[in-house]
């Protein structure tokens, strides 16, 4: 039996199809805490009776009702504390809109391998236009790794999901799974819109270069394993096997390090 910190709030969800997922793992016993109260669990001593984290969750971004998003950076001792404990070997498995948080803080995407820009800024030192999403695509996911978090799934699948067009760091990290969406601006809408101007589905006059098809990967941070799947945005997604099977699978794997 693991147990897992689950942390959520900062993006809305459907809680109860969400909690199912979870409590259908027999091997799991997971306990929700919302932010920003989670925080106070990012210690070596408070996390001593997880055996991973799991990230629903995006921090430090206020969403502005008549403008640009606030990136809010986290406070000093919780970097310092969240990265003891990324020494210390503590599993995070990170999940779907987790890649957007902690903006303010460059370091938190390199923990995850990427991140997902509301606004265009500059990231690893070069400018970025902000990221695209799309909603309730079917799209065809490939397994392109044998590995534990990949093991019982075949070789590819169908899932109806969100993706992002979004910036990868793909030689750090482990390919898992990828997409055969193109992932270019043309089939996304633009962050930024959304955001500060209100248009949820519009990509008049933006521009994004072509991105990742990498929607799932692994990599280490300090001592510790981590899990990144870009799936899970809504109930059509979290009701299909393949991701329940996916997240069980990233669970066992970071408890295991």
């Amino acid at each position: 039996m693991h147990n897992v910190l689950l942390v959520t709030k900062g993006h809305p969800y459907e809680r109860e199809p969400f909690y199912d997922v979870f409590d259908a793992m027999a091997h799991v016993n997971w306990t929700l805490v919302e932010q920003p109260a989670a925080q106070a669990l990012f210690s070596v001593d408070q996390a001593a009776g997880y055996d991973a984290f799991v990230l629903y969750d995006m921090p430090g971004i206020e969403f502005m009702a008549d403008g640009a998003p606030k990136f809010v950076p986290p406070r000093e001792a919780f970097k310092r504390s969240f990265l003891e404990l990324l020494e210390a070997g503590q599993g995070f498995v990170f999940l779907h809109h987790a890649i957007a948080g902690w903006p303010a803080w460059p370091e938190y995407a390199e923990i995850i391998g990427g991140r997902f820009l509301y606004m265009p800024e500059d990231l690893r030192g070069e400018p970025c236009q902000d990221s695209g999403y799309r909603h309730n695509v079917t799209h065809t996911v490939n397994v392109v790794n044998d590995h534990p978090v990949t093991q019982g799934l075949p070789k590819s699948f169908s899932i109806t999901d969100e993706v992002y067009l979004y910036e990868v760091f793909d030689e750090d990290v482990q390919p898992l799974l990828t997409s055969d969406y193109p992932f270019v601006q043309d089939n996304f809408y633009s962050a930024t819109k959304a955001v500060r101007e209100g248009k949820l589905y519009d990509n008049e006059n933006w521009t994004h270069a072509p991105g990742s098809n990498l929607i799932g990967w692994t990599k280490t941070y300090g001592k510790s394993r981590i899990v990144y799947l870009q799936c899970g945005d809504d109930p059509v997604a979290y009701a299909n096997p393949h991701f329940q099977q996916l997240l069980s699978n990233a669970i066992e794997w970071v408890s295991a390090g």
